[in-house]
């Protein structure tokens, strides 16, 4: 038996017979390549090889030619073969739009001068991520030439470029560039698909984010485009990653979905179906795609491979990860094949590979259940950081007390060593406040509900889950008050973000104060209302700075990034040896925790030195409304407490030593350095 893997190479390779087109399907009866070979189109059958791998070599397989696929089989079972249909290449780093609305595969120029430029390999104690759209970002941006806004060459621009670097950012995050396409659904309703999560290819970039000139020159240019993005970032030392769909593709529903390409060549191998051959569907999205099976899971792996290696990636965000998990029974399993061969594949060795750990199926949420090498979303950490500095507020003005003490709040600051297992440490989390999905950092403090009329679905989409607290009044203000309370709550939530153990992810325009109006759900926008914002108003300028500050201030201070849980009476390298102390400057006492009076709290967290030396920081919390006296800790070695940063714009408070009573306005979160 032959030890070759019959599924390696798929896709379109060059060999020493010419390129050949390498194509898995069990189910086919027969396969047809179609070459655009004008003025005629020219047929080339495919035969059936070992792993049910359909292969043929034409030496007309070059860069710019155009090619698709027709294919026969069975009918039911989860079949839907089709022979008059124009299918696409799974594999093909190209696509191009036939004159009829339709998408064909493209051959590419895939040799690109990387100029020596190495991947920059951040430590991931060290990573800040930015979230962003790559038209979004820079579509209104002054500082970019008119004919490259929106496009990958507009976000490599060199100012953009700069202001990424000003603002402490390490990688970008950018929602899905894999070509992708509108759902039938929204296409009647006259709208759009803007973040990108309806995959057409899982190979090919998304042409429309290219600049003008690159589009018209073909796909080859497009792809030449992206990689200069990538080469010009990690020149700057930022990484990129990519969000990834591998969950469901832009075919849809069995029954009426457009087939494109992997439900046209096999349906029932690509696809979950249950016993009777019916669509099983975890992702709300109309398919999900079945990596139980060894060519699903091939195409997941074999695309991370191409992004990584070939377009030189840094990492992945993977879309409702959860599905990838599930087996042949559509149940997750934390030891799924594919789960532990994505963070153990040599070829992917340093890529962060991030989890948005859950999906819409049974058993869907699974925050804290991937396997070591992963790193999840925290969602608890975005839940936990907006009741404390909004909701527990609120409930406070109403009630006279909010709902519950700090304890949840404290073990999110020190990296949710209650969701993640200790060997996988407090780097296995992203800890956020607001992503794509939901209010803007500016509308969570704006709104007590959601305003999506604009999507066209009567306020019926997004969530009403939102924990968020408008502080008085629905929307724009101009009260003083309002605007500064607004503002004071923007700062603490960035704050706790940033001082948090974990990695921290900022959204894209939220440290300029952007608003969607209270829109949570634009993923059918594309206009300024999901644009950056880039005007500067002075409060605009000011929690820019802001959040240049707390990033700079995460950089300089390792006690503040911990790669290792501690435990208690022992020295772990890279970890956080941390005290607790109340406002009076004694230890927490365990009833303290759970008192919903108790809204103050001092973490002072001291580094274990491995390649830094020894730092130790002091988080002074204050959740409430009101001005309260706080004496400094008096702990053994610590002579003083140096002020770094403040939430209270008013006044950065002096230097203090232990055993001092300062006076704290609240709600607010004050850093020192300790001496």
């Amino acid at each position: 038996m032959s030890d070759i893997d019959p599924l390696r190479d798929l896709g379109l390779t060059q060999g020493p017979e010419g390129p050949t087109l390498r194509v898995w399907s069990a189910s086919a009866t027969r396969i047809d390549l179609v070459i655009d070979d004008a003025p005629h189109d020219r047929v080339v059958p495919l035969t059936r090889g070992d792993g049910d791998v359909w292969s043929a070599t034409d030496p007309s397989l070059t860069p710019g030619r155009r090619y698709w696929l027709h294919a026969d089989g069975p009918s039911g079972g989860g079949h839907a073969f089709d022979p008059s249909l124009e299918l696409l290449d799974p594999y093909a780093r190209g696509l191009g739009r036939t004159g009829r609305g339709g998408w064909q595969s493209a051959v590419v120029d895939e040799s690109f001068d990387w100029g020596g430029v190495a991947k920059p390999r951040t430590p991931l104690d060290r990573v800040v991520v930015y979230e962003a759209h790559v038209r979004g970002l820079t579509r209104l941006a002054p500082f970019v030439p008119e004919e490259l806004r929106g496009s990958y060459a507009g976000l490599a621009a060199e100012p953009t470029i700069e202001y990424l670097k000003s603002l402490g950012v390490t990688a970008v995050q950018l929602l899905p560039v894999h070509q992708h396409v509108d759902e039938q659904r929204l296409v009647a309703q006259g709208i759009e698909n803007y973040w990108g999560y309806n995959t057409l290819s899982y190979f090919a970039p998304h042409t429309a984010y290219a600049s003008r000139d690159a589009q018209l020159a073909g796909a080859s240019a497009v792809l030449r485009e992206f990689k200069g993005m990538v080469r010009l970032l990690h020149e700057a030392g930022i990484e990129v990653y990519l969000d990834v769909v591998y969950n469901h593709t832009a075919e849809e529903g069995a029954d009426d979905g457009p087939i494109t390409s992997l439900r046209g060549l096999d349906g029932s191998g690509y696809y979950r179906h249950d016993a009777d051959g019916r669509p099983v569907d975890v992702t709300g999205c109309g398919n999900s795609i079945d990596t139980s099976t060894p060519a699903a899971s091939r195409l997941v792996l074999d695309s991370l491979r191409y992004w990584a290696n070939e377009v030189q990636i840094d990492g992945f965000r993977f879309d409702l990860a959860a599905t990838l998990g599930r087996g042949a029974d559509h149940v997750f399993d934390p030891e799924h094949p594919l789960l532990t061969a994505i963070v153990s594949d040599p070829a992917l060795e340093g890529v962060k590979m991030i989890a948005e750990p859950w999906d819409v199926g049974m058993g869907g949420w699974q925050t804290g259940a991937f396997p070591h090498g992963w790193i999840e979303w925290n969602d608890r950490f975005r839940n936990r950081t907006r009741e404390f500095w909004l909701t527990d507020v609120a409930a406070a003005r109403a009630n006279g007390l909010p709902p519950s003490g700090l304890g949840s709040f404290a073990s999110k600051l020190s990296g949710s060593s209650n969701i993640f297992a200790h060997e996988r440490g407090p780097l296995a989390g992203v800890g956020f406040v607001t992503a794509h999905d939901g209010f803007t950092l500016l509308d969570l403090v704006s709104y007590d509900a959601k305003h999506n009329l604009t999507n066209g679905e009567g306020n019926r989409d997004g969530t009403d889950d939102n924990r968020s607290f408008n502080h008085g009044i629905e929307g724009h203000s101009d009260n003083p008050w309002i605007s500064d309370a607004r503002r004071r709550s923007m700062r603490n939530l960035l704050a706790t973000l940033f001082v948090s153990a974990g990695i921290p992810m900022l959204t894209a325009g939220d440290e300029r104060g952007r608003t969607q109006h209270g829109n949570n759900n634009g993923y059918c926008i594309d206009s300024e209302l999901t644009w950056v914002d880039w005007s500067d108003e002075p409060w605009q300028v000011a929690l820019r700075d802001d959040v240049a500050a707390l990033a700079r201030l995460r950089a300089e201070n390792p006690a503040l990034r911990p790669v290792r849980f501690g435990v208690d009476g022992a020295c772990t390298l890279s970890a956080t040896q941390m005290s607790w102390h109340s406002a009076s400057g004694a230890e927490m006492q365990p009833g303290e925790w759970n008192d919903a009076a108790v809204r103050t709290l001092q973490y002072l967290a001291t580094s274990t030195p491995e390649h830094e030396a020894p730092n130790s920081v002091l988080v002074v919390v204050h959740g409430a409304e009101t001005i309260i006296e706080v004496t400094l800790p008096t702990v053994d070695g610590v002579e003083g407490y140096e002020p770094l940063w403040s939430s209270d714009d008013r006044r950065l408070p002096d230097a203090g030593r232990p055993g001092e009573t300062l006076s704290i306005s609240g709600p607010t979160v004050v850093v020192y350095r300790v001496g």
